[in-house]
Parts: C-alpha cells; structure tokens; sequence
C-alpha cells in the first residue's frame, strides 16, 4: 500500500486544534526535568588535535563508562562520533569542561526533553503546561512565551513567575556530521551518520526532584489535561532513589486515570546511565504508561541487549522487536521515531488519530533540523518543500504488505542528508505527538 502523504492537511489543521485548546482551557502537559546546554561549536579538525593529545589508542566505550579527564571524553566522544551513535555519558569532572574550551568554542541552549517539548509547542502557539527542575534565570530565558505555563504557590502562573536564584544545571553537547573524517592513532574513520552525545554535569537529576505542589495541582485539575508527557528519568542511577520516586508518581498517575480516563499518558524514553535502572523504570512504569516513546537507537540497544536483536534497516525485523517490546512491557502503544521515519505500534486508541501526531512530531522535528531553531507554523510550512525520505517510503510500502499483531502507523520524514541541527530533534518530535491527545 502506497503511503498518502497528509503534511500538508494535518499541518493546516493545526490553528483549529489550537483554538480548541484554548477555549476549552485543556493543555499538554509535559515534565519532569531541564538544564542548560553547553553546546560545542563542532569542528572536525580541532576535535582531531584534541584525539591527537589525549588518545593513543582506538575510541572505544564499555558499559556505563563516564568522564572522569580528558583522555576518557578523547575515547568515549572519539567512538560514538566514529560509529555515528547517539547517547548520554555522565562527566564527573569540571575540569574536563574547562579544558574543552582550548579546542572549541561554546555556546548556550535549552536542555530537557520536557522543557524543549514547551519550547517547540509554544513557537506553534500551543498552550502549555511545564513541570522543570532548572528554574535558573538562564534556563527560564529560553521559555519566556506566555503560552507556558507552571505552578507557584498552588496556583497555575507564567513560567516566568517561577524564577529562582540557583545557578543552571549543564550539560554538555557534542554533534557531529556524516562524512566528517575523524583521525585516531593512526588510523582514518569517516563519520556514518550525523548524531549527537550528551553529556551531563550536575548531581540533581540524579535523583530528579519532582515538586509535590504540582503533582496536587495536575490531581486537582486532571479534568483540564489531554495529555502528559514525561521524561528525565534517565539520569537516576541508584535504585533505591528510583524506588522513592516510582512510588511517588505511580499513586500520581493512578489518581490522574481514575479523575480523567481519556488521558493519554506517553513515556519518553532516553539514553540510560544506568541499564539496571532502565529496567527496573520500564518495569515499573509500563502499567501506567497508554505509549512509550524511542528512537531505533534506543530500540536497537535495548532488543540487543534483551538477546532479541533487531536490525533497523528491515522494517520486519523492527516489527518483531516491537512485538516482544509489548511482551516486555505490556504499554498500550510504542511510538519510535528516526531520521526516516515515525512509527506507532500497538493498540487503537479511540478517539485520536495516530497519523496526525506523528506527521506533526516529524514535521516539527524536520523543520528544527532545517533551520536550527523551533519553528512557527510559517517555518512548518515551508518545511513541506523537503522531500519524503527514500527509506521511509520504501518501509511505508513494505509494512502495507505485511500483516502485523497489532496496528501499525508508518509517516516517512521530509528528510536531509546532512541537517543543520541534531539536537532536540527527538525532543520536537515528542512535543508535536501530543497535538493529536486533544480531543
């Protein structure tokens, strides 16, 4: 079956969905964490005298590796960039931040999934509502629209009202480029594929303080909420600290179910720290969770290391992997996401269509690849010029012959080969899905 490409329709029907929002006073609502990004001004050459001081040997990384100096971020950074990988490593050294600024320039953004989501919504002109752990000026400057909203003193307030003193939280950001030859030891790598690795400096996500006055707020008012999107559980790394916090949120979530059965609560999954951990939220979480959301590298390692490996460049073998996902974690629903496509996976959801969230995700994520910022509906719009990816067509058409378990929804990208911008594109992506929760 041929893919009928609808960007172009659900795009325009963007504004009504807007309005909807507003006059009815409903919101997305998304949560939990934000920081500040410390992102390096790429250049391929001062990153090969960089390997050239500190690395003697082949990039390689183990499991759950962190920087600890400079020969560690030479390695780690060396071999995901070599390999086109994305993911998160924690730094545990200031210095090395320190010292990465004899090699390249540095410039500031937002970080968080959740906070990003806002972000993107609010350039739409979506209402919004925001629960972030980083209220320093410097994160806040980046979400100043009035369309986010938080709460302060029990009350729903601008997110500029809830400033505070308290230094921002950073994270560093490297991203490199497909076709960036990368010198090693004596060897050449040419990099595969255009990604990004982050890495965070900053003990607070550890254990990822969620603010009970919120949570009371969203218990209270569940009634105004088309959906929940929640992410920042990546950077827990102990389980007893996982533990407190599962418990906290589980009887939160129950609670929002019973007062609005018609919310959709969507999981966005990350780059973990900590495998243990991952395993133990998956676990824990997939009984309150209606989707999860990942990209094919988180999909990817994931089956891999469930000894059930799934080769991203065959659609069957992706359908499998989703298959014993739901096994796994018996979620609603599985949305991936990549470079070349969005894909849902699991139950029909009465009342929301799938498609136009995940044209909407893409669209919005394409248009910040293209031109390095959220975009407005005028900048969307323009987006539609891209081309559909190749690769998406052809698993579009492939999946239309097959006969899946359970529903499945395929939108190719409008694609790049070489984007402008591959930070926050999962993190657009999510936001855009939460368009089609609103009833």
């Amino acid at each position: 079956m041929a893919y009928i490409d609808k960007y172009r329709e659900y795009l325009e029907s963007v504004p009504e969905v807007i309005d909807r929002c507003r006059a009815a006073g409903s919101r997305p609502v998304l949560a939990y964490t934000s920081n500040l990004d410390a992102i390096v001004k790429w250049d391929v050459e001062s990153f090969n005298r960089l390997l050239a001081d500190w690395l003697e040997e082949e990039p390689y990384c183990g499991e759950e590796e962190s920087v600890a100096d400079m020969h560690d971020f030479a390695r780690i950074v060396g071999y995901y960039a070599v390999n086109g990988l994305g993911g998160e490593v924690d730094i545990t050294s200031g210095e090395v931040i320190d010292k990465l600024k004899g090699y390249f320039n540095i410039y500031y953004g937002l970080g968080g999934t959740c906070a990003q989501g806002a972000a993107a919504l609010a350039a739409l002109g979506m209402p919004v509502m925001i629960h972030i752990t980083d209220q320093s000026r410097e994160v806040i400057e980046w979400m100043q629209e009035k369309e986010i909203e938080s709460v302060k003193d029990g009350r729903r307030v601008p997110l500029k009202d809830c400033v505070t003193d308290g230094p921002p939280l950073i994270h560093l950001i490297i991203q490199y480029n497909k076709g960036d030859v990368i010198r090693a030891g004596d060897k050449e790598y040419e990099v595969p594929v255009s990604n990004r690795l982050i890495m965070g400096y900053d003990k607070v996500h550890k254990i990822m303080p969620v603010r009970q006055d919120f949570l009371d707020y969203l218990e209270g008012h569940a009634q105004m909420m088309c959906s929940y999107d929640i992410s920042g559980f990546n950077a827990i790394v102990e389980p007893d600290i996982l533990a407190e916090r599962m418990e906290q949120l589980a009887k939160h979530y129950s609670i929002l179910k019973s007062r609005n059965p018609h919310l959709k609560i969507y999981f966005e999954s990350a780059h973990f720290i900590s495998a243990r951990s991952r395993d133990m939220l998956y676990s824990k979480l997939a009984g309150h969770m209606d989707i999860m959301g990942m990209n094919e590298e988180e999909l990817v390692d994931l089956t891999k290391k469930k000894a059930h490996p799934v080769d991203k460049d065959d659609i069957a073998s992706v359908i499998s992997g989703l298959d014993y996902m739901l096994e796994l974690y018996p979620v609603k629903g599985i949305v991936m996401h990549s470079k070349d496509y969005a894909l849902y996976y699991g139950e029909e959801m009465e009342g929301v269509d799938v498609e136009m969230g995940l044209t909407i995700g893409s669209l919005m994520s394409g248009t910040r690849a293209r031109i390095g910022r959220y975009g407005t509906i005028k900048d969307c719009r323009e987006s539609l010029e891209l081309p559909l990816s190749p690769t998406g067509i052809v698993f579009a058409e492939a999946l239309g012959r097959m006969e899946p378990r359970h529903t499945a929804v395929l939108v190719p990208s409008r694609y790049m080969e070489k984007p402008r911008y591959t930070i926050g594109l999962g993190d657009t992506f999510v936001a855009g899905m939460q368009m089609c929760f609103v009833r």
